[in-house]
């Protein structure tokens, strides 16, 4: 139930960093299938035109405003969903940053990397903390990361030719996938889901125009593993909604 609205919500979506690209379509298509999303932006006025743009095409969003950075952010966040709707079921850790395309771990500064995993890693590792308890209470979750095929350890090791460029940004996933491991495992046999999911390079601002991907087409895995079964996966990556290899391979591991 809203309480500020007296509207029956079935399902509760959050979804960081949504006011744009992949998030965007992400919130789009949960709010398509009848959740009620919530989107976060650290950015009040492009928050307002994203939940604008969707509520035209008559689905339930809104914006909340906050930085994933902040702690204090997130918990005012987290007291709202309480206060307003009673439940989260679903968080989508999107929000993310590259700083340092193409610079080389030996050339990259401390405070890039810092940065980096400020939003990242931390940012996820704050969102899915303050969401676990909220979606304890009904023995129900599905928190989704969006990670990356670069943080795996066979691509650290020499695929694709990168070698060590955008060495931050690449860490900060290989982190959220180590996360997305330890996470499933604490909140096995709760109702809680925890997947990874790498959505190919898709065309945005971070993509690129070139990009071989549609938005809606990137979101597609998302969305998926958001509104999946009780008997689904938990603590796998995902790509075009194929498992990489089970739990041992979200690393890269044994891969």
């Amino acid at each position: 139930m809203n309480k500020a609205s007296g509207e029956e919500v079935l399902r509760m979506a959050v979804v960081t960093g949504g006011n744009r690209g992949i998030g965007k379509e992400i919130a789009r298509q949960l709010a398509a299938r009848g959740l009620q999303v919530l989107i976060t932006s650290r950015d009040e006025e492009k928050g307002r035109l994203a939940v604008q743009e969707l509520l035209a095409e008559g689905l339930r969003v809104k914006l909340h405003v906050a930085d994933v950075r902040e702690g204090r952010d997130v918990a005012g966040m987290m007291n709202r969903i309480q206060s307003d709707y009673g439940r989260l079921d679903v968080l989508v850790n999107n929000a993310g940053v590259i700083l340092d395309r193409g610079v080389s771990v030996l050339d990259v500064e401390e405070p890039v990397v810092r940065a980096t995993l400020e939003t990242n890693f931390f940012g996820a590792l704050r969102m899915t903390q303050a969401a676990i308890p909220l979606m304890k209470q009904h023995q129900y979750g599905r928190i989704v990361n969006i990670s990356s095929g670069l943080g795996a350890f066979e691509i650290m090791q020499g695929g694709y030719g990168l070698q060590g460029a955008s060495a931050a940004y690449r860490i900060s996933k290989t982190m959220l996938n180590a996360l997305t491991c330890l996470v499933s495992q604490d909140v096995a046999n709760t109702g809680i889901k925890v997947n990874a999911v790498c959505p190919g390079r898709v065309q945005t601002d971070m993509g690129g125009a070139d990009a071989p991907l549609t938005v809606a087409e990137g979101a597609d895995t998302a969305v998926w593993l958001a509104t999946m079964e009780d008997d689904g996966p938990s603590g796998d990556f995902f790509r075009e909604r194929q498992e990489s290899l089970g739990n041992e391979s979200i690393l890269g591991i044994g891969a």
